[in-house]
Order: structure tokens, then C-alpha cells, then sequence
């Protein structure tokens, strides 16, 4: 009975020192086997934006490699980047593509609509505004005559 006692605490305790290892193991190696992922990017598929010009960030952690619409951008060691871009008026489409090391990819695609103003309506609103200008100055030289 001695002998059955001590075979079941040795036993025990290879298992839990082949378990802890497997752990530290799988622990260490999380970002390698799940590979690169794109997340906390500032903008949402399908959003309306009024601005031509769209500063995207976000984080692609175990990244070496991340492209903006086809076109390589700059990642810091801790995975985060941001770009600036300008937006069509309409329908653009914005495709963040990453890769790690071992090949891993992830892609992410976004919608976005661009809704300006009219020329025709800017064009009124500058008219507007420089003949309230023009009022405001010709009642200063008035008052200065």
C-alpha cells in the first residue's frame, strides 16, 4: 500500500509538471498560433463621412506586413499604425490586408460614403458670406465718415 501511495504522488506530480509546461508553452506561443489579427481600427463599414481627407488607425499585432488599398504602410513594434487618405466623393471602398511571418493573413474591408456639399450650394453660401462682408465694411466706412 506504501508503494501504491507513492507511485500515485509521482505520477501526480510528472502530470502537473507536464501540464504546467504544455501551459507556459501554449502561453508563450499564443500570438504565433493564432496569428496576425487587425482590430481597433477608428472607422465602421458602411459609415458617412462629410471629410475628404480620413485619418484611419488601428492595430495589427504580429503584423510585418500591412497594406492600405494595396499600399504598404509603417507599423510600430507594438503593432499599432495610422494612415491618412482622401476620400472620393461617393461610394470608396478601403481594404486593410495583414501578414505575419509564417504567412498568416487577415483582411479587413470597409464601405464608406463620402456626402459633400454641392458646388452650387458652396458657391451660394461663399456668395452669401462675402456680401454680408461687404455690408458690414461699407456701414464701418459710414460711420467712420
Amino acid at each position: 500500500m506504501n508503494t501504491d501511495g507513492k507511485k500515485i504522488i509521482k505520477f501526480s506530480l510528472i502530470f502537473i509538471f507536464s501540464l504546467s509546461i504544455i501551459v507556459y508553452a501554449f502561453f508563450g506561443a499564443r500570438n504565433i498560433l493564432l496569428g496576425v489579427k487587425i482590430k481597433g481600427v477608428n472607422i465602421v463599414d458602411g459609415a458617412t463621412v462629410t471629410e475628404s481627407i480620413l485619418k484611419i488607425e488601428g492595430n495589427a499585432k504580429n503584423a510585418i506586413k500591412l497594406l492600405l488599398n494595396g499600399r504598404e504602410i509603417f507599423i510600430d513594434e507594438e503593432g499599432n499604425w495610422n494612415e491618412t487618405i482622401a476620400l472620393l466623393s461617393g461610394y470608396n471602398i478601403i481594404v486593410i490586408e495583414a501578414e505575419d511571418k509564417f504567412g498568416n493573413k487577415d483582411e479587413k474591408i470597409y464601405k464608406l460614403i463620402l456626402k459633400e456639399e454641392s458646388q452650387g450650394q458652396q458657391i451660394l453660401e461663399n456668395t452669401v458670406e462675402e456680401k454680408e462682408e461687404t455690408i458690414i465694411t461699407n456701414e464701418t466706412v459710414e460711420e467712420d465718415i
